[in-house]
């Protein structure tokens, strides 16, 4: 690590006191007290976080405050219909979130980049045995950065049908880009649930990759996976019976972080194009393209 990239004593700092702080306990007190209905408690979380980060509430669907049960279903709010609308291109990829991009590029030899210098193996991430095999050795992932102040639900990037779902439990990091640097592995050691789908650029990967404070991840179909953050054991879910599928189309909602993280998209080789002037660091938009099919 060069001078000019040498992490500061404050870096350091932040990053040594989540190796030390109860992770999952504060996460799980987090999750409370974003449901607590209390009217003066609830009206000063809500009123507080709208000033602090310059939330537009003109762009959702219920635009006045004082409406929300409690901070949680503020911070889950949805948009108005029109506010994200997708982009028209037929083979066009749609971002999933609101957010930024950590990382987009190809899969390498089973790594994804996690940051400058730093890699992580696809199979961890997947939650998958070591020999395990997978379509995506080769092909093309993008890493995207939701900040607390983003739109938090998760929308298909295209059209398909859920094949599994699968929840990885682990530890609870930061996932801003302090710890993207620091901390080895970040997204294949916190806790994810990986949902996989059956689509016309083959399969794709959608990963719901949790953080300190993120008090729930949920799906559409299946509703809260977590918490609890304590299972022991990876947990797996199959939908390839006709009985139980799940077809989702393109920009529809398929999930929410209730507080805010990090999603990773995967592709196989050869489906599918980023389009190229997206690079680390620049802000997307839920329905805007990020690639193509081919």
């Amino acid at each position: 690590m060069t001078d000019s990239t040498k992490p500061r004593l404050s870096e350091r700092l932040f990053v040594t006191l989540q190796h030390l702080i109860p992770q999952r306990w504060l996460s799980e007190q987090m999750y409370r007290l974003a449901r607590v209905r209390w009217r003066p408690l609830k009206t000063l979380l809500i009123r507080s976080f709208a000033r602090i980060y310059r939330i537009d509430m003109s762009l959702a669907l219920e635009p006045d405050l004082a409406t929300y049960a409690h901070f949680n279903a503020f911070f889950t709010r949805a948009l108005r219909p029109d506010a994200r609308p997708l982009d028209a291109t037929s083979q066009a990829i749609f971002c999933p979130v609101d957010g930024a991009i950590s990382q987009i590029g190809v899969i390498s030899d089973g790594k994804l980049i996690q940051a400058k210098g730093r890699h992580f193996d696809v199979r961890t991430l997947l939650g998958l045995e070591r020999d395990a095999p997978h379509p995506f050795d080769g092909g093309q992932f993008a890493t995207i950065y939701l900040s607390p102040s983003d739109y938090h639900r998760i929308h298909m990037p295209l059209t398909g049908d859920l094949t599994q779902m699968t929840h990885i439990p682990g530890r609870l990091f930061s996932v801003n880009a302090t710890t993207a640097r620091l901390v080895p592995g970040l997204f294949a050691r916190n806790e994810r649930v990986v949902c996989r789908f059956d689509t016309q650029a083959g399969d794709m990967a959608l990963v719901l990759v949790g953080a300190i404070f993120v008090g729930g991840i949920e799906t559409v179909w299946s509703g809260e996976i977590t918490p609890p953050h304590s299972a022991p054991d990876i947990q797996r879910w199959n939908y390839s019976d006709d009985a139980q599928r799940i077809h989702l189309e393109g920009g529809e909602e398929m999930g929410r972080f209730n507080l805010g993280s990090t999603v990773i998209v995967l592709f196989p080789p050869g489906r599918i194009h980023w389009t190229p002037e997206l690079a680390p660091g620049q802000t997307v938009q839920l329905g805007q393209r990020l690639g193509v099919r081919v």
